[in-house]
């Protein structure tokens, strides 16, 4: 029975809905007659299952099992059948997404009288859940459930913001926590040079405690007991501190190993530096499938050593303002009574700005890295996926094609410009520009494999065409000869998304998300867009990961123990996870393992 769009937007109200009081919804054999107002109420609350239930014996010896709900796919993980139902009393096997949703004649069997071969279950039930009319009555059906959900989350949210008072000494570890959590979040130092409060010197913690005292009136009270000595236990020692901060750091690993299960498909990055106590620190990225006075304007920067993007924020200046950087060196050649600082500026002035060769060097490279600045910064995004960064690399690869056959006489023609404005000869010898072809090669070779799934690639293919690019990604998957997805099924399943995907809907990140919802009808399709998505584009998070580390040893102390600095590390990297964790379980934990204070928590 197929529900129009009119009556899926009603919003649904137990009240309201009025069955005919003896037809049992619930009742297989009652689907083929039921009112709409009917269905909405037994999709709201869905149809009922006994897992428990064992059929009778046929003359076979065979028998309904639990088994039967459900499905085992090819890598050996399970789907939930939720539109399978059995009927005790009529020892049968009904669809209820085609018994309920059809629009064309029943066909016999699952969606009309039933089904009770139980020798040849196994291959009819395949057979079914893999067919265009049983896709498109389970789009059907998740598609008003949600609809029923979303109008159902409207009434209840505002009573959902509503908590319960906490207890007083949860309260004050709620808050002790969260400027733990600052503190490593930022790299800042948590002590001074004594523990007491309003005495100079006694650290950013204790600093943060009597600032929050002036607003909060838990902790106003709080600092009120502990300067009153009406309490023995404050929590703002340095051993609280420290086993906070290994806490919250576990907490975070046990976040992060949580994810990394449940995504089954994940990257790493590994990569090692030494600290400033010459101690090798390794950072591990987990990717799965969750960014003056003569010189005018700009200032002159020196290059780092780390970050690249130094290159371009060094030579701009120079680039947009050499006449009053050599006018500028010319003055602290007559000023300056250095020598050393003389000589410096002496010969940067000839031999470097003086020099056409420098001059020719400093126009190319700002037009050359400027661009290629522009390219790193959106490959470094958190959401990069692998068909924008083959387009973005394919671009900077045609740009300089083109440059090395028109920029560079153009770069020429400019620099001699600038030479004859300051007076410098304009000779130059030139030298060869490196391509970038063989790092494209690598992404080449994943696009071959994967790049069919990107859904502007995707509405392109024909049959033969989709069939050949699911059965080289299920090679590629394949181990000790299982793989991860069946490319028939995949197939099947593909075209069928692309029957039921939005228009508007241009991403795998999108894609994903929209087959997520229905998970039991693309379960290998899932597979395939977890896979594609942990594929790491940029080695860039493994980088950022290493200035946070040196942030840690170099400001704080390099002296620190390796334990508070890996909480700190866990901390500050991943703060992101902190601030959605809800503390409930750590402060009680954290109760627990202090048996000194449990009391406070009875």
């Amino acid at each position: 029975m197929n529900v129009g769009e009119d009556n899926v937007n009603d919003t649904v109200d137990e009240d309201d809905v009025n069955p005919v009081p003896d037809i049992d919804i619930f009742d297989p054999r009652n689907w083929g007659r039921l009112s709409n107002d009917m269905i909405k109420e037994l999709v709201t609350k869905g149809p009922k299952r006994d897992m428990d239930v064992k059929g009778p014996v046929d003359k076979f010896g065979r028998h309904f099992s639990n088994t039967m709900y459900t499905r085992i796919l090819s890598n050996r993980e399970t789907c939930d059948r939720e539109w399978l139902v059995y009927s005790k009393k009529l020892d049968k096997l009904y669809c209820f997404c085609c018994k309920v949703f059809r629009t064309q004649h029943p066909k016999g069997g699952l969606d009309d009288e039933g089904y009770n071969d139980w020798r040849h279950a196994s291959g009819r039930l395949k057979e079914h859940e893999v067919g265009l009319q049983h896709f498109k009555n389970m789009n059907e059906w998740f598609e008003l459930r949600q609809r029923l959900k979303c109008k159902e989350t409207i009434d209840k949210g505002a009573y959902e913001h509503f908590r319960k008072e906490k207890d007083y000494w949860k309260q004050v570890i709620l808050r002790i926590i969260a400027l733990v959590k600052f503190l490593a979040k930022y790299g800042l130092a948590f002590r001074g040079s004594n523990e007491k409060l309003y005495q100079k010197g006694n650290g950013n913690f204790l600093g943060l405690v009597e600032m929050l005292e002036e607003f909060d009136p838990i902790m106003k009270e709080h600092v009120r007991r502990v300067l009153n000595e009406e309490c023995h236990v404050h929590f703002h020692s340095h051993n609280i501190q420290n086993e906070l901060i290994q806490l919250l750091g576990n907490k975070v690993r046990t976040e992060i190993i949580k994810k990394v299960k449940q995504a089954k498909y994940y990257s790493i990055i590994l990569d090692c530096t030494p600290d400033t106590s010459h101690q090798e620190q390794m950072s591990i990225i987990v990717r799965w499938q969750i960014l003056k006075d003569n010189v005018k304007g700009l200032i002159l920067k020196s290059l780092s050593t780390t970050r690249w993007e130094s290159r371009i924020d060094s030579i701009k200046p120079i680039r947009t303002q050499l006449g009053d950087v050599r006018k500028a060196l010319r003055e602290v050649r007559g000023t300056d009574r250095d020598a050393k600082i003389i000589s410096e500026a002496k010969s940067l002035e000839e031999y470097e700005l003086g020099d056409f060769e420098f001059l020719a060097q400093i126009v190319i490279w700002f037009e050359l890295l400027s661009k290629v600045n522009v390219v790193s910064k959106r490959l470094q995004a958190k959401d990069v996926v692998l068909d924008v960064a083959i387009d973005e690399l394919d671009k900077l690869i045609k740009f300089f094609k083109n440059y090395r056959e028109v920029g560079f006489s153009k770069a020429l023609d400019e620099a001699r410009e600038i030479a004859n404005e300051i007076g410098v000869n304009a000779e130059f010898r030139q030298k060869p520009i490196f391509s970038l072809e063989t790092r494209f090669e690598q992404y080449q070779k994943f696009e071959k494999i994967f790049g069919f799934l990107f859904p502007k690639k995707l509405k392109t293919l024909d049959e033969a065409k989709l069939k050949e690019c699911c059965y080289r990604l299920e090679d590629a998957l394949k181990y000790e000869g299982e793989s991860d997805i069946d490319a028939k099924e995949l197939c099947t399943e593909l075209k069928l998304i692309t029957t039921f995907l939005p228009r508007h809907i241009d991403n795998p990140f999108d894609v994903l998300d929209y087959i997520f919802q229905r998970s039991t009808t693309y379960p290998y399709a899932i597979n395939a867009y977890k896979v594609l998505l942990t594929i790491p584009v940029t080695v860039a998070s493994a980088e950022k990961s290493f200035s946070k580390l040196k942030l840690l040893k170099s400001y704080l102390r390099s002296t620190m123990s390796q334990e508070r600095l890996n909480g700190l590390a866990t901390i500050s990297i991943e703060s992101e996870i902190l601030d959605t964790m809800d503390y409930k379980e750590l402060i009680e934990s954290f109760a627990s393992k202090n048996a000194r204070r449990t009391t406070l928590f009875a």
